[in-house]
C-alpha cells in the first residue's frame, strides 16, 4: 500500500507539474498573439529628422489603401514594430512645418483587417503587376492561423483534462499529452513561418544604412511558449503510460 502511495504521488506531481507548463505556455501564446513586439525597428537618426514628413507620413500609413511597401517604408522610418494583428510607428505629436523639432513622441497603430491577413503578397512589394510571391503569401496566412490552432489543441487538451480527473482516471491523459505536442509543432511553426516571412520581405525590401531590425519580446514568448508546451506533453504521456503500465503489472500479480 505504501508503495502504491508513493506511485501515484508521483504521477501525481508529474500531472501538476505539466499543468503548470500548460497554464504558462497558455499565458505566453496568449500574451504573444495580443501584443506588437514581434519585430521591431530601431531607427538611428535623430528624431527631428522625421518631423517634417511626419504628417505624410502617419497619414499614408493609417490609410486602407497602404500597401505593403508603404506602411514598411513607414516602419522602417519610425522606429516601427509589427505583430500579428496590428503595425505601429513613433511620429513626433506635432508635425506642422511652422512647428519646432520636438522630442515628444506619440505612438500610433493600425490592425490588419481579416482581408489583410489573407491577402496576396506580391514579388515586388507594393507592385500589383509583378506577381503573387506564393512563398510570403503562405507564410503569411499559416502565422496568422497557427497560433489560434496551437491555443486551440491546449483549451481541448485541457477539456480532456478535466474529464479524467472527474472519471479519476489518468488514461486520458495521454490524449492531453498528444494535443499539447500538436499545439507545440503548431507554434513551432509559427516561429518557423515568422522567421522566414521577415527574412523574405528584407530581400525584397532592404533594411536602409540607418535602420536596425530586431525580434522582439512576443516573439520570444512564443519561442519559449513551443519547449514548455512539448515539456507539459511529455510529462502527460509518461504519467498515464507508466501508471497504465504499473496498473496491469499489479493487476497480473494479484490474479497470480
Amino acid at each position: 500500500a505504501a508503495k502504491g502511495a508513493m506511485m501515484d504521488n508521483r504521477f501525481a506531481t508529474a500531472l501538476v507539474i505539466a499543468c503548470v507548463l500548460s497554464l504558462i505556455s497558455t499565458i505566453y501564446m496568449a500574451a504573444s498573439i495580443g501584443t506588437d513586439f514581434w519585430y521591431e525597428y530601431h531607427t538611428l537618426s535623430p528624431a527631428e529628422n522625421v518631423s517634417e514628413a511626419g504628417r505624410s507620413i502617419l497619414e499614408e500609413f493609417v490609410s486602407e489603401e497602404a500597401d505593403e511597401k508603404t506602411y514598411t517604408d513607414a516602419l522602417f522610418r519610425c522606429n516601427g514594430t509589427v505583430g500579428l494583428w496590428r503595425r505601429c510607428i513613433t511620429v513626433p505629436k506635432n508635425s506642422h512645418w511652422y512647428s519646432p523639432p520636438e522630442t515628444d513622441m506619440t505612438t500610433n497603430c493600425i490592425s490588419f483587417s481579416l482581408s489583410d491577413q489573407f491577402m496576396e503578397k506580391y514579388i515586388e512589394p507594393g507592385n500589383h503587376n509583378s506577381g503573387t510571391d506564393l512563398n510570403r503569401t503562405y507564410l503569411w496566412r499559416l502565422q496568422f492561423l497557427l497560433p489560434f490552432v496551437s491555443l486551440g489543441l491546449m483549451c481541448f487538451g485541457a477539456l480532456i483534462g478535466l474529464c479524467a480527473c472527474a472519471c479519476r482516471s489518468l488514461y486520458p491523459a495521454i490524449a492531453t499529452g498528444v494535443l499539447h505536442f500538436l499545439a507545440g509543432l503548431c507554434t513551432l511553426g509559427l516561429v518557423g513561418c515568422y522567421v522566414a516571412g521577415i527574412e523574405l520581405l528584407h530581400k525584397k525590401l532592404p533594411l536602409p544604412d540607418d535602420v536596425r531590425g530586431e525580434f522582439g519580446w512576443s516573439f520570444c514568448l512564443a519561442c519559449v511558449s513551443a519547449p514548455l508546451q512539448f515539456m507539459a506533453a511529455a510529462l502527460f504521456i509518461w504519467a498515464a503510460r507508466t501508471n497504465r503500465k504499473e496498473f496491469t503489472l499489479l493487476k497480473a500479480y494479484r490474479v497470480a
